[in-house]
């Protein structure tokens, strides 16, 4: 349950700086969204960039941004940059069956206070309102640059989904239901902590079945 200090709504321009702020010290090694970006996401599918507010200061402290894409246009393998165009969502398809989760963040200090599942609630939530089939995204792998030089990516992550290895990363997002459907290399380019690999992983709307060809994995 959302903590009474909490609360989740929509993006608006007055939170671009401290979102901003907040991807700065989340990804340190990478440019943060700029406020050029953050506008077009909301421009192009304002109903799909939720923010997590701290009440007593009205400041955002986390957020999830997604799209609407075909994925049938794209490669399993595709990279981050490319299912995003670069970050600025150019590519949104407004009747895509998937919704894409692009991004989900939150500040270190209100972190383990449930608000990454309640962004994902959210996004859920707008699955089944528009009638989508899945949710489609890609989990970071932070366990696994530690022993990436002696297991395959493919065994770490069947350990990760069996119980056996636990990923701080891949092992919350099956605890909040998601299904791996398969490991890739390159999804973010700078992530060492993962050595390059992410997770493909989606939930699926138990109301809508899958469109023709539509099939993931």
């Amino acid at each position: 349950m959302l903590p009474a200090e909490y609360l989740i709504r929509l993006m608006q321009p007055d939170d671009y700086a401290t979102i901003r702020d907040i991807c700065q010290i989340v990804y340190p090694f990478d440019a943060p969204y700029n406020a050029a970006e953050l506008a077009e996401h909301q421009a192009v599918f304002p109903q799909g960039q939720f923010v997590a507010e701290h009440i007593p200061t009205r400041t955002p402290v986390g957020v999830h941004f997604t799209l609407r894409l075909r994925m049938r246009d794209y490669s399993i393998d595709d990279s981050w940059d490319l299912l995003t165009a670069q970050g600025t969502f150019a590519d949104h398809v407004p009747d895509g069956p998937s919704l894409y989760g692009a991004d989900v963040f939150i500040h270190p200090s209100h972190q383990r206070h449930g608000l990454a599942h309640a962004l994902t609630d959210a996004a859920r939530g707008l699955v089944i309102e528009e009638q989508l089939w899945r949710m489609v995204g890609a989990s970071r792998l932070p366990g696994y640059g530690a022993v990436a030089a002696t297991v395959p990516a493919d065994e770490y992550v069947r350990g990760v989904v069996a119980g056996t290895r636990h990923d701080p990363v891949l092992s919350a997002h099956l605890k909040d239901g998601w299904s791996v459907v398969r490991p890739i290399h390159g999804y973010l380019q700078h992530d060492v902590e993962s050595a390059n690999w992410a997770a493909v992983i989606q939930w699926i709307n138990p109301a809508c079945p899958p469109p023709p060809g539509m099939a993931l994995g």
